[in-house]
């Protein structure tokens, strides 16, 4: 069994889309860990919706290009288009980030995926939520990898996030991990 690490992102009705996507990821591969909901701005959109972004972490045995496909199809599901324009308004975006140590390509996507460096909204909740574990081709720990981060333009907040009865985020909630902002 691997761990993988999902990111989760809408900006059309994103608390609805996105509770829908974590049932379904608990339907289908069981117990969750799941970072604290974050609103971002968009970065290269035209449209000016924000998104809810997260991570999700969880075991399976699936190889890569299973999970790519079951969240294809789930994206689709929640009325993403196939061949919709890359920064185009979304029900649901579903990105691989890791699975277990696996680097360079493997049927088909590269992994880890290189959003995980480049934007806060996927690396934040992925340092908060794993801060030890080390992405496989840096070998750095995530933690290490959020410290270092350049912010620059990029905005994001906590924001309130219940799921299944419980609190996922709270907008107030002081972060699990601190990092100086450049």
């Amino acid at each position: 069994m691997n761990l993988v690490t999902v990111s989760l992102g809408s900006n059309i009705h994103p608390t609805r889309h996105i509770r829908c996507c974590l049932d379904a990821l608990a339907d289908t591969f069981g117990s969750l860990q799941i970072s604290r909901v974050f609103e971002s701005e968009p970065v290269g959109f035209t449209d000016s919706r924000n998104f809810y972004n997260l991570v999700v972490a969880f075991h399976s045995d699936w190889a890569p290009g299973e999970l790519q496909a079951w969240s294809k199809q789930l994206e689709i599901e929640y009325g993403r288009l196939p061949n919709i324009a890359k920064f185009s308004p979304r029900a649901l975006d579903i990105d691989l980030l890791t699975v277990g140590n696996l680097c360079g390509t493997v049927d088909d996507m590269a992994l880890p995926r290189s959003e995980i460096t480049l934007n806060a909204f996927v690396l934040q909740p992925l340092a908060e939520l794993l801060p030890a574990e080390r992405h496989p081709f840096y070998n750095a720990s995530y933690a290490a990898l959020w410290e270092a981060f350049e912010l620059g333009s990029q905005r994001l907040w906590a924001v309130d996030f219940s799921w299944r009865g419980r609190w996922i985020s709270q907008a107030d909630e002081q972060p699990r991990l601190t990092a100086a902002r450049r």
